[in-house]
Parts: structure tokens; sequence; C-alpha cells
């Protein structure tokens, strides 16, 4: 990785840092629940836990697959990724009762490396609007040279702290498992021959790469 402040084992350490904090929490809830059904033999009880085991198992698979395409290999090199795959692990992942996702994408196989930085771009915008709201994924250009506009609208949406970190910039604070997530979605971006950046505009947070 040569021009990177960060050397190839530390990133892919840091990246599978992330990934299993994304998967802590609702791997932990189903071992609680599974807890909770051996010990207690209450019928509510039981398909409270039995309810609490399926969320979670639903939960942790949608991370599971998004996560493969974000930061796996995802094929081979030179491989590419049906854009129709990446919206279903996106809303399997990012959507529920307080977030929706305007997915104005055409449906076509891009390189996978363009996929993952989408994806990657997708994960800074969700950060925006902790308290819901809807996100938006249009493309600039066309083709295998596209890049990307994600919006992410809500209430008190906000630039996300470490998100000028897809500039490439690292600065004083350095690099851990909270903050490797934009930076790697800066690589990227220059990977693909694309410059990316995050600001408000408006009311609204984008994460442009172009």
């Amino acid at each position: 990785m040569s021009g990177s402040p960060i050397e190839a084992l530390d990133l892919a350490a840091l990246l599978c840092s992330r990934v299993c904090h994304d998967l802590i929490s609702p791997v932990g809830a189903i071992v609680n629940g599974l807890e909770v059904m051996a010990e207690d033999k209450d019928e509510e009880t039981q398909k409270f836990a039995l309810d609490l085991i399926k969320k979670s198992a639903g939960t942790a698979s949608a991370k599971l697959q998004f996560c493969r395409i974000a930061f796996g290999a995802a094929g081979s090199a030179g491989a590419q990724i049906d854009s129709g795959d990446a919206e279903k692990v996106a809303r399997g992942f990012l959507e529920d009762d307080k977030t929706k996702l305007d997915w104005r994408l055409p449906r076509l196989l891009l390189p996978k490396n363009r996929v993952k930085l989408l994806l990657n771009m997708l994960l800074m915008a969700a950060q925006a609007i902790p308290r819901g709201g809807r996100l938006g994924v249009d493309a600039i250009g066309e083709g295998e040279a596209m890049g990307f506009k994600v919006s992410a609208a809500g209430t008190n949406a906000k630039v996300p702290p470490n998100a000028a970190l897809i500039s490439g910039e690292v600065g004083e604070e350095g690099l851990d498992a909270h903050r490797i997530q934009p930076f790697y979605a800066g690589l990227l971006a220059k990977a693909c021959g694309l410059t990316a950046s995050a600001a408000m505009e408006g009311d609204a947070m984008v994460v442009t790469a172009q």
C-alpha cells in the first residue's frame, strides 16, 4: 500500500475489528436468548426469547451479507458485481422502521471496488442520521466509470465525526477500529480513480465520489 499511512496488515486487522464490533451485539443477543430458553420454561418467556433470537439472527445475517461485499473480496481479482445485489444487501442492512433507502441507480454490472465504495459511502451516510430518515443513492456519470452521490436527510442530520477521513488525511489521532471505515472508503475511491468528500448540502449530509 504505497503512499498509505497504514500498513496492509494493520488495515486488515482494523477492518476485522470493525466487522466483529458490528456483529457482537446481535450474536450476543442470540446467546442470551438461548440461555433464557434453557433456564426459564415459562411459555411467555420462551416466546419472548424465541422472538429475540429470530430478530437477532436476522440482523446478524443482514450485517454479514453487507460486510461480505463492503469489506470482503467478493469474487476474484477484477470481478464485477451486480448493482442489484448491492441494493439488496444495503436494504437488508440499513432499512428499518425509521430509515428508508431511495436507490436510484440503474441495474448493471460494476467493478467490485466501485460497489464496495458505494456500500461504504452508505455506511457513512447512515451514521449521519442516528434518529432515522431517508438515504438516497444517485449515479454520477455512466458505465464502469460511474461515480456516486449518497445523501442522508433526517432530524438533526450532520456530518459524522470521522467522515473527513474519507479524504485520506489521518491527522494526529491516527486510526483505530472506530475510524478505519471512512478511511477505507477513501482508499477505495482512490483505487477507482475518484475523489471522495463528505459535507452538508442544506439540511442533508452528502457523500460524493466522482
